[in-house]
């Protein structure tokens, strides 16, 4: 007997499939999220990001994911494209897409998702439902935890309900 509970259900995990691989095997930093349609908030973020010296990888939510958490009409644009696009920008070393039942959503399960790009750092934007937890991942890894402005007046979200408005 190995001491665990066969009745036990494993706790759900996450997985990471790269789109673009980062060329360097320098620590990373690394930003997580949806990128839904993309503005120059992201553009802004992520620059910001890049600037602090580190190559920069980007991990994109499944659809499932991003579905569950921000509403069945999400996201406008499949994983795959958002990855794609991402790829494409000047600032960006690597993306990956992120799968995984969305109630896995603790620091434990992303410093277990992220454990094997020993990242040197965890961005995100200040007002990040998920900033305690993003901070608590981040000293899992013994990695930085970076707070970003965000650019006010620029979202998705606010994108999203200025076009339906215009309709």
């Amino acid at each position: 007997m190995t001491g665990t509970d066969p009745t036990r259900e494993a706790a759900p995990s996450l997985t990471l499939d790269w789109v673009s691989r980062p060329a360097s095997t320098e620590r990373p930093a690394v930003v997580t999220g949806a990128f839904d349609i993309l503005h120059v908030g992201h553009v802004r973020y992520l620059r910001s990001v890049r600037a602090r010296g580190f190559p920069l990888v980007v991990g994109v939510e499944s659809d499932e994911r991003v579905r569950a958490w921000k509403g069945p009409e999400r996201p406008v644009n499949p994983a795959e494209e958002r990855a794609e696009v991402l790829a494409a920008l000047a600032c960006v070393d690597g993306v990956f897409i992120i799968s995984g039942p969305p109630s896995a959503v603790s620091w434990q399960h992303y410093a277990e998702l992220l454990s094997p790009l020993r990242p040197a750092a965890l961005a995100y934007t200040e007002g990040d439902p998920y900033a305690e937890a993003k901070r608590q991942g981040a000293a899992q890894l013994g990695a930085q935890a970076w707070e970003l402005p965000l650019t006010l007046g620029r979202s998705t979200t606010a994108t999203l309900g200025q076009l339906a408005r215009s309709l």
